[in-house]
């Protein structure tokens, strides 16, 4: 099919106004988000920083930042909800973190699965320039997160996973201590109970490098992952690890395409749905199977949460049975709606529709 051909479909789709009804369940990650969107490169800030540094200290003033609810897992929830799914997050956080959870989600979020801790996640994230768009480097502190696990779960929260049309994972790396016995766990416990579909985003794994080789060992080569969603560095991370010539393509390549490189070499090895998302384009990989559908010119605000985002808008499509070339462009229509959204709401379906009709 051609690129008009999933816009058609897509239009079709959307101005029908019938998608299912869909639940959802998210895990784990909860963070107190802050964003500086810094109007400079990283030599430039390098530099900037360097100055107030030589005079002992001080301040930089007029820099934008804003207080944000953070974390895959609930950015995920919170574009799912707005596209009419029933989200049900099962989250690590504290006392404080609760408070804001139920701020932020007062529109109605079932939020008696949030597990309660001495310390919650906070993330501060700077955005700076590049010469393909913004970038975002983010500082963490994964608090209570890093020791959440399979024993932190009680019978209700795997009732709900067992009831859920899918079982949404992120985060692999900032549940550091038990990320993977966690992941192994609810992957086995939904294919062997549960009615659903698995999704996996581990978000960046180079924090938890270590444990990576355990991670594909007892989660990413079994049969127990039906999507596997990776940017360009998470899917570049781990194809070279089952294919090293990756390393010397890179001086050839950009890094989406390298990308898509690397996609093509963990298709091969995992049974997985490879769902690559790149700021040039989005993939989808299997059996031999490939699509690929480039990704909206919008004027981009913000990058932070732009991954999660195109997550809830492939899970929304697969949900509703789309094809492979329209779930991916519908996926990047709802990233891109996100991203250039000043208020930085997530879109519900009638925005997505005008989006989708004004593009040429």
């Amino acid at each position: 099919m051609s690129l008009s051909e999933y816009k058609y479909e897509l239009q079709n789709f959307l101005n029908k106004g019938q998608s299912k009804l869909l639940n959802a369940v998210v895990m784990p990650d909860f963070f107190l988000d802050r964003i500086l969107d810094l109007p400079w490169t990283v030599d430039e800030f390098s530099t900037v920083n360097a100055d107030v540094v030589s005079r002992n200290g001080g301040s930089i003033d007029c820099i934008s930042q804003i207080d944000l609810k953070g974390g895959n897992a609930v950015n995920t929830a919170s574009a799912l909800a707005a596209l009419g799914i029933k989200v049900t997050p099962i989250l690590c956080t504290n006392e404080y973190g609760l408070h804001l959870l139920n701020y932020h989600f007062k529109w109605g979020i079932d939020l008696s699965h949030v597990k309660i801790f001495p310390k919650a996640s906070v993330t501060t994230a700077f955005e700076l320039k590049t010469n393909f768009g913004k970038v975002n480097v983010m500082l963490r502190d994964v608090g209570s997160l890093a020791d959440f696990g399979p024993k932190d779960l009680d019978a209700k929260d795997y009732a709900t996973i067992n009831n859920a049309d899918y079982v949404c994972l992120f985060n692999w790396a900032g549940t550091k201590t038990h990320g993977t016995a966690l992941a192994k766990k609810i992957f086995e416990k939904t294919r062997q109970l549960g009615k659903g579909k698995t999704y996996y985003d581990t978000a960046d794994p180079m924090p938890n490098r270590d444990e990576i080789a355990c991670l594909i060992t007892d989660v990413l080569e079994t049969s127990n992952v039906d999507m596997l969603s990776l940017n360009e560095n998470e899917a570049v991370t781990y194809a070279v690890l089952f294919d090293s010539s990756l390393k010397e393509k890179s001086c050839k390549l950009s890094f989406a395409d390298l990308a898509l490189e690397a996609a093509r070499v963990l298709s091969k090895h995992f049974s997985a749905r490879i769902d690559l998302h790149t700021t040039a384009f989005s993939a989808s990989l299997k059996h031999g199977s490939e699509v690929v559908v480039p990704s909206f010119k919008v004027n981009a605000i913000r990058a932070t949460g732009a991954g999660d985002t195109w997550n809830a808008g492939n899970i929304f499509g697969d949900g509703n049975g789309l094809s492979d070339g329209c779930r991916l462009m519908l996926a990047n229509a709802v990233s891109a709606c996100y991203l250039s959204n000043p208020s930085g709401m997530h879109p519900n379906l009638d925005v997505l529709t005008h989006f989708i009709n004004a593009q040429v």
